[in-house]
This record gives C-alpha cells, structure tokens and sequence, in this order.
C-alpha cells in the first residue's frame, strides 16, 4: 500500500469523524452544564412541564361554578376562575371576575396580583402595573419574588413602546449589522439594581422570576421567552444554547415575517461566541426537542379528557399522578447527530472498503 494512498484514507476517516463527534460532545456537555445552572429552564422554553389542557381549565370553570353557588364568596375558587377564564381566551371574563372580588376586598394580595397579570396577558400594560406596584406594597416577597421581576419587565416593555404600541422584538436593530440591536433586558435590570454586571445571586431570582411567569401565566408569550433570551445570554449568565432556543421559539410565537427574521437574528447573535455551534445545528436539536416535548404533553391531555369524561376530581387525579416535572431528553431524537454519524460512518465505511479492495488485489497479484 503506498503512502500516498494511506495518507488519503487517514484523511478520509479523520475528515468523517470530528464534525459528528466533537460538535455533539461540547454541545452536549455545555448544554448540560447550562440547564445544571438553570434547571427546568428547557422544559418551560419547549412546554414540557406540568401544565393543564384547555379541556381541564373548561373542566374546572364548570366545577368551580358549581362549587360556589354553594360558598359564593369563597376566594380560592373565584381565584381559579379567574385564571381559568384567561387561560381558555375568556379575557373580559377573567376582568370580570377578579374586579369583583377586589370590590369585596381591595386589600387582597391575590386578587390584585391576578389581576394585574390578566390586564398585562391582555395588553394593558399600564393598568397592570398599577395592580402590580399596589400588590408589591401588601407582599413584596410574594412567589419568592417573582412580582418584582414582573413589575421591572413591565416597566421595560412600557420603555419600548414604539408609537405608543408594544412591538416584537422588543430589542430593536441598531444598525444593518448583524446582531446589532439596542439593549435588553438584562441591561435595564443592571440599571434598576445599579450594577454593571450581575452576580449570580442576582441573575438566578431574575431567571426564576421569568420562569415563574411562563409556567403560571403563558409559556409561548413572546415578551417572556424574548426577556428570558436576554438574561441567560448575558455575559453574567453564559447560557447562550439556552438563550437561542429562547429566541427561536419567540419566532414560532409571532405572525409578523419580519419579527420572526429578528428573532433569529437574536439567536444567531446569542451563538456568535460558541466555538463548535451555529444556528443551523442548534435549531435541528430545539426542532426535535420541541416534538418530544407536545408528544409528551398529547399523552397528558388525554389523560386529563380521560378523567374528565370519568367524572371523577380531576385536580386530585392530576395531584395523585405527577409528583414532579419531566425532563427534556438532550440525545433522543436529536436526528441531525443521528444522521450525521450515518453520513461519517458511511465515509469510513468507504474507506475501509478501498482499502480492503486494494489489499486484496495487491494479494492476488502477489499470489500470481
């Protein structure tokens, strides 16, 4: 065998190999080594999470309807109403409900708390953020936080109103260059806390004030996930993988083809200091990530209608079932790794099938 044929087979299987092995190794690892810093962070970003079915919330308005011809001032069932109402689109019924209850009881902390987060689902971010400041003043350290992180990201999006209207991205292009775009998130909570960078004890209530939004009001919200993005993809955080999939699932979210251009842009951005990762690759594991995650959620809403269509107590079903969250599985599914080991494989395949070929004719020559 010469040299110079060895040296091309060397190449070919070192050519085949690298690309698959060391890109799915430090995506891997990195991957794991941010959700360790931020846990359950990719299970809200996908909605594999323990969530109810619009079927569910129809279910409960029924039985907290009936529940309270009987105990018509009870504030924990008026309180499921109303997040019921919003969460099956029944928005001015939402309003409707919680206004009541704060004319009962202007001092409750609940009734305001929901309220202000009906009126900022809605849009009025204004008029929700009254009900927020009026709610932080009853409980300021209500949901470990989260309110205050609640109130700052309104006061934000109130800042990037363009014309008196909220438009995604809310971080707007500074310039034609790419990734070029005006401060986020991130920036406007250094200002508020008067820092120049965040510490972790900083970053971390701030991620899980986020997060604690998305699981109980709106995962897909774009304003969330957008804000979301810009946290972890800050130098403080260093979770750009998290931060792109954040941006790219706000561009599944809005309808404007532009928005969703600028989203990308965002997660292309966030990628820019990932050695071994671009938008491409990235985007092929969130696709397979996201499927895994509504298979996952198409099992529990049929058991959620399964239970409904039994006539038992569907909370207590629900409680009885799940005891924790599930987990995104990183490597399942991934079919871009998968498909490209097919393609290195094959390649070496090839080579060691030249080899052998030219081994074996230069033995038959020998043996003539």
């Amino acid at each position: 065998m010469s040299s110079s044929y060895r040296n091309f087979i060397t190449l070919l299987i070192l050519l085949a190999m690298p690309s698959a092995l060391w890109a799915c190794l430090w995506d891997y690892d990195t991957l794991r080594q941010e959700r360790s810093r931020f846990p359950t962070t990719l299970e809200l970003i996908t909605g594999k999470f323990l969530r109810h079915s619009k079927e569910f919330y129809e279910w409960r308005i029924q039985d907290r309807r009936a529940k309270l011809a009987g105990d018509p001032t009870n504030m924990a069932y008026l309180d499921d109403l109303t997040v019921a109402y919003q969460l099956t689109g029944q928005h001015d019924l939402a309003i409707e409900t919680a206004t009541a209850q704060l004319e009962a009881d202007r001092g409750r902390y609940e009734t305001l708390s929901n309220l202000g987060t009906v009126y900022i689902l809605g849009g009025d971010l204004e008029k929700g953020l009254l009900l927020i400041d009026e709610a932080l003043e009853i409980n300021p350290d209500a949901h470990f936080g989260r309110e205050r992180y609640q109130k700052w990201l309104v006061e934000y999006a109130i800042g990037q109103h363009v014309d008196g209207e909220l438009s995604f991205p809310m971080r707007h292009p500074l310039s034609s260059e790419p990734g070029d775009y005006s401060p986020g998130f991130a920036v406007f909570l250094k200002e508020r806390l008067g820092k120049a960078q965040l510490t972790d004890a900083e970053i971390h209530p701030a991620v899980k004030g986020i997060l604690g939004m998305m699981r109980f009001a709106d995962y897909r919200n774009p304003l969330l996930l957008e804000a979301l993005g810009d946290l972890l993809s800050d130098r403080s955080s260093n979770a750009q993988r998290l931060a792109a999939r954040c941006y790219l699932k706000a561009s599944h979210e809005v309808d404007d083809e532009a928005a969703k251009q600028s989203y990308r842009s965002l997660a292309e951005a966030a990628l820019h200091s990932q050695k071994g990762e671009d938008l491409q690759r990235l985007e092929a594991t969130f696709t397979a990530e996201l499927a895994e995650a509504d298979t996952w959620y198409s099992w529990l809403r049929k058991k959620e209608i399964g239970w409904i269509q039994a006539g038992g107590d569907v909370d207590a079903e629900f409680d009885r079932l799940y005891r924790e969250d599930p987990q995104v599985r990183y490597r399942e599914g991934n079919w871009y790794f998968l498909i490209e080991w097919a393609v290195s494989l094959g390649l070496v395949g090839l080579g060691l099938f030249l080899f052998w070929r030219r081994a074996r004719s230069k033995m038959a020559k020998t043996s003539q």
